[in-house]
């Protein structure tokens, strides 16, 4: 049998049913409905449909798959003919459970619920509904805690034949396999996010990596043009990176990546992006940023770069900036902050530069 499908029924000793309540019983019952996140979920068809099928096996007006978390049983699925339209039918928490606990296992019967003082008082007997008859089956996960039932109800009291027993037990096995199907691709779920992130962070400097940047710069450029926002970028690359790393050795380099992405990151705004480029090259997006603004941000980054102390030596970048021209694209704009980068480098690093797409001549700089 497929794994995924398979669980093992066990229950509590009997010796700790009167325990059920307690706080370490509940904490334990909350965190198995926890993993499942059931509690409070949307309506699904599944559960909808093994409510109607426990209706009519059982030939009873209602059904229902209900889980027990804190204080109330909370109603998941529920069936019910035109009749009970629109009739409450909140459960409390403490006498079913308990009641349902005693059965270890085995369907609970009431034939008529008028007559069974745990019940007494139970809107249940009052008003338009007056149901009499209750048969649930009880939901045990695989660790023997007992998080809900599935029941039927109905106006007269009656008992259930033996095949409906067993057909009740049947739908209650269901409804576990459904829930570790749904616990399992929960699980399947925050892996795949969790690997997503991976595949979207640089390894070395744990910042967003060239991937994320793409993704990000698509989704910028298309804000940009829908709301007509300005939209700036910022190329940066450590100064003289190469001869740092020959001097003293690779690790010593992954280190000083690492340091200076700390210190880009310090820098950033809210909503500012800073990602790895490639090698010793950064790159920032800047939201809602026009160019004089982008200007004054690079400054800034430059500077505290050239103010931070670094293991063995100091570090200068040069940056180049660009601002988004719509009509030329999102190419075009790390296209003109490459080619300022080029002219900041050109004219002595250390310096930020106004790139303009199509020119890569060395020229002056926003800062000396």
């Amino acid at each position: 049998m497929n794994q995924i499908l398979e669980f093992r029924q066990t229950f509590p000793e009997e010796g700790l049913l009167s325990n059920l309540f307690h706080d370490d019983h509940e904490a334990a019952r909350l965190s198995v409905l926890e993993s499942y996140e059931i509690l409070d979920s949307a309506p699904e068809k599944s559960y909808d449909d093994v409510a109607r099928l426990a209706a009519y096996v059982c030939a009873t007006p209602i059904a229902l798959v209900s889980f027990f978390g804190g204080a109330r049983q909370w109603v998941k699925a529920r069936f019910h003919t035109a009749l009970f339209a629109e009739k409450p039918l909140d459960l409390p928490c403490q006498g079913f459970l308990e009641a349902l606990s005693t059965e270890q296992g085995q369907v609970l019967q009431v034939p008529d619920i008028a007559l069974d003082n745990r019940f007494t008082g139970h809107h249940l007997l009052q008003g338009s509904l007056k149901l009499r008859f209750y048969a649930s089956a009880p939901l045990y996960s695989p660790a023997g805690e007992l998080i809900g039932s599935l029941s039927v109800f109905d106006k007269r009291s009656r008992a259930l034949a033996t095949e409906q027993v067993v057909a009740l037990l049947t739908l209650a096995r269901q409804i576990m396999e459904l829930l570790e199907m749904r616990r399992t691709l929960i699980g399947l779920s925050d892996a795949n996010a969790k690997l997503g992130q991976q595949n979207l962070t640089d390894a070395l400097t744990g910042i967003p990596n060239r991937r994320a940047y793409d993704q990000k710069l698509t989704e910028e450029f298309s804000r940009a043009k829908r709301t007509g926002a300005p939209l700036s970028l910022l190329l940066i690359d450590i100064d003289n990176f190469k001869q740092y790393n020959d001097t003293f050795g690779h690790p010593a380099g992954d280190g000083a990546l690492q340091s200076v992405a700390r210190v880009l990151m310090s820098s950033l705004r809210p909503y500012d992006f800073l990602a790895r480029y490639g090698g010793e090259e950064f790159v920032i997006i800047l939201p809602s940023t026009d160019l004089s603004d982008a200007l004054v941000v690079a400054e800034r980054v430059r500077g505290l770069v050239a103010g931070s102390e670094f293991p063995h030596r100091k570090f200068t970048i040069s940056v180049g900036v660009s601002r988004l021209d719509i009509e030329a694209g999102p190419r075009a704009l790390i296209q003109a902050a490459d080619n300022g980068l080029y002219r900041a480098k050109a004219a002595g690093r250390n310096k930020v530069v106004m790139g303009k797409l199509n020119d890569n001549s060395p020229a002056g700089s926003a800062t000396p």
